[in-house]
C-alpha cells in the first residue's frame, strides 16, 4: 500500500506547555514558602487548553495524505480531497523537472488565503485545467509519492470535494 502522510501540526508546543504547567504544579506541591495564586493556575490551564486547541486544529486543517490504493485513491489536505485520477501527471513531471509552475491566483488546497508558514506550495494541475497549490513541508517527497500513485491517463470522471 502506497501511503504518504504529512501531519498538519506538531505536538511539540503542547508538550512544552504541559511541561511548564507540570513544573508549576510540582513547584507548588514540593517547595515550601509562599503559595502560587490560584489565578496563575487558572491562566496556565487556559493557556494549555489554548495550545491544545491550536494543535488539534492545525492537525485537522493541514494534514496531507496521499492514499494510492483502492477505489477512493486521492490526495487529501484537511477536508478537501482530489482523486488521483484527476491529477495531470504530465504537469507533475514538468514541475519536478522545473519546466512548469503555478498559475497566478491558484487556490490553496485545504483552504486558506495563502500557504501556511513553514510550508511550500507544490503546483498541481488537475485534468480539468485548474491549478491548485498543495501546502507541503517536503515538496520532493510529495512529488515522488504523487508520481508513484497517479495514473498516467488521469481520466475517470470521478469528482473530488474541491469547489469549481
Amino acid at each position: 500500500m502506497s501511503r504518504y502522510v504529512e501531519p498538519g501540526g506538531s505536538w511539540r508546543p503542547f508538550w512544552l506547555a504541559a511541561g511548564v504547567f507540570g513544573l508549576l504544579v510540582a513547584g507548588e506541591l514540593l517547595l515550601p514558602g509562599q503559595r502560587v495564586p490560584a489565578l496563575l493556575f487558572t491562566l496556565a490551564g487556559c493557556g494549555l487548553g489554548g495550545v491544545l486547541g491550536h494543535t488539534l486544529m492545525a492537525r485537522r486543517a493541514w494534514t496531507l495524505r496521499v492514499d494510492a490504493e483502492g477505489a477512493d485513491a486521492g490526495l487529501t489536505v484537511g477536508r478537501e480531497r482530489v482523486p488521483l485520477a484527476d491529477v495531470d501527471a504530465g504537469h507533475l513531471h514538468a514541475v519536478s523537472a522545473g519546466r512548469a509552475g503555478v498559475d497566478a491566483g491558484a487556490p490553496v488546497l485545504g483552504g486558506g488565503s495563502s500557504v501556511p508558514r513553514g510550508r511550500a506550495g507544490l503546483p498541481l494541475r488537475l485534468t480539468d485545467g485548474r491549478t491548485v497549490l498543495v501546502p507541503t513541508r517536503d515538496p520532493a517527497a510529495l512529488t515522488t509519492a504523487l508520481l508513484d500513485a497517479v495514473p498516467e491517463d488521469g481520466t475517470t470522471g470521478r469528482k473530488g470535494t474541491l469547489g469549481s
